[in-house]
């Protein structure tokens, strides 16, 4: 449940343009006048449903000439087809695809680029995570295929359905010719191209597959980023952010000679650097919270750091308070945040770090800080009984822990 609710979320989220989907809390994604909470994995499976199919056999018959619709719904709606997963469904859809389409690769992207031009007509959005399996298609069915024809329906393709991770197999296996292709695609008239670019590149991309070469050595994606640094599109930027965050991980030093250099470029630009460098800021690295002026904790104390509950059950919030003191005569700049040690099955506690915010404090202040930690049931992690922990964060230097006792 986890890989498929946090994929559909996460995914739906970075694909900001998906015109029917809207987030309430818990997120709701609404397709095609259906509300589905993302609480059930059997309802996320079920963006491919009859009605969609439907549809997409009025485009398939458009397309393949002598179309058999009943055939073609036979082999998707097979015995198994309950008991399919999101992706399961995804990959099953692909394989079927492939009983219709040409099996020369380039005649059958030729006909994928078809079915995208006529349901592009009906579907009005950017990026569509129903027809994932275009890219899926590629990625399985490309592997002996010339890279040209591979890359030319790449590009053609993320247009309407994001090709982000279709193409990392093919980074894998012929670095130096993907990537020189996707350095072309950086400077694209097409944003969902130059953000492939990008994100398709990613050394360290959720859910896909990893890209070990650039783990070790992120210089060949650099070119890359300088170019979309820049780019008028915010979803673009993104995943330039994204991105840095990756290298960030195992290069900090590269991350942040990157950061230092673009800088003051653009207020855009700024941000990006910001969001880029998240990892190393949550860290406490010196030199990310230098170059966004967050001052030295020296003068900077915490006192009355309290928790309002010594055990706490699954459903209640743990509140607790302290006071942030500025004992210099300069105002400071200063970061806030607090971290979680969630107690593991193990016996062992893992720790969590939440942002609590950033602003300016003035001399000589003091300022009471409240909070509260939710422990309600989520999708995303479990939680096991016994002793967890808080503490607060000061631009990065972390402070004394208090525990109290968590009752599932």
């Amino acid at each position: 449940m986890f890989f498929l609710v946090t994929f559909a979320y996460k995914y739906l989220r970075r694909l900001s343009k998906f015109a029917s989907i809207t987030f309430d809390t818990p997120p709701i994604f609404v397709i095609k006048n259906e509300v589905l909470s993302n609480t059930s994995t059997f309802l996320l499976k079920n963006i491919y449903s009859p009605v969609f199919y439907d549809d997409f056999c009025d485009a398939m018959a458009q397309v393949i000439p002598g179309f058999d619709r009943d055939q073609f719904l036979q082999l998707i709606f097979d015995d198994h087809w309950e008991a399919r997963e999101l992706k399961e469904r995804m990959r099953h859809t692909t394989q079927v695809l492939h009983q219709f389409l040409e099996h020369d690769l380039a005649k059958a992207i030729q006909q994928i680029i078809e079915l995208i031009a006529i349901i592009s007509r009906k579907v009005e959005k950017d990026q569509s995570l129903e027809y994932m399996f275009f890219p899926d298609y590629v990625e399985t069915y490309g592997q002996d295929a010339p890279l040209d024809v591979v890359l030319n329906g790449l590009h053609e393709i993320t247009k309407f359905t994001s090709a982000e991770f279709a193409v990392r197999p093919f980074i894998q296996r012929q670095p130096n010719e993907t990537l020189a292709r996707m350095l072309e695609w950086s400077k694209d008239a097409h944003h969902n191209v130059r953000r492939l670019a990008s994100e398709g590149s990613r050394p360290r991309l959720p859910w896909g597959m990893a890209l070990k070469g650039l783990q070790k050595d992120p210089s060949p994606t650099l070119p890359i980023l300088e170019n979309l640094k820049g780019d008028t599109s915010e979803y673009v930027r993104k995943s330039v952010a994204n991105h840095l965050n990756d290298i960030s991980k195992d290069h900090p030093q590269i991350a942040l000679q990157k950061a230092t250099a673009w800088m003051g470029l653009r207020p855009e630009t700024d941000r990006l650097v910001k969001h880029g460098l998240r990892t190393l800021l949550k860290q406490g690295n010196a030199n990310a919270l230098q170059l966004f002026g967050y001052a030295a904790t020296d003068d900077l104390e915490i006192a009355d750091f309290q928790l309002a509950h010594p055990k706490i059950v699954l459903g209640e919030n743990q509140a607790f308070s302290f006071v942030l003191k500025n004992k210099s005569n300069n105002t400071l700049k200063v970061r806030l945040e607090y971290a979680v040690y969630f107690q593991k099955a193990n016996g062992s506690l893992s720790k969590k770090v939440f942002k609590i915010g950033e602003k300016e404090y003035a001399s000589k202040s003091e300022t009471k800080i409240e909070k509260k930690q939710h422990f309600k049931p989520i999708t995303t992690r479990k939680y096991h009984p016994g002793r967890h922990e808080i503490a607060i964060i000061v631009n990065g230097v972390e402070g004394e822990r208090k525990g109290f006792v968590f009752y599932v």
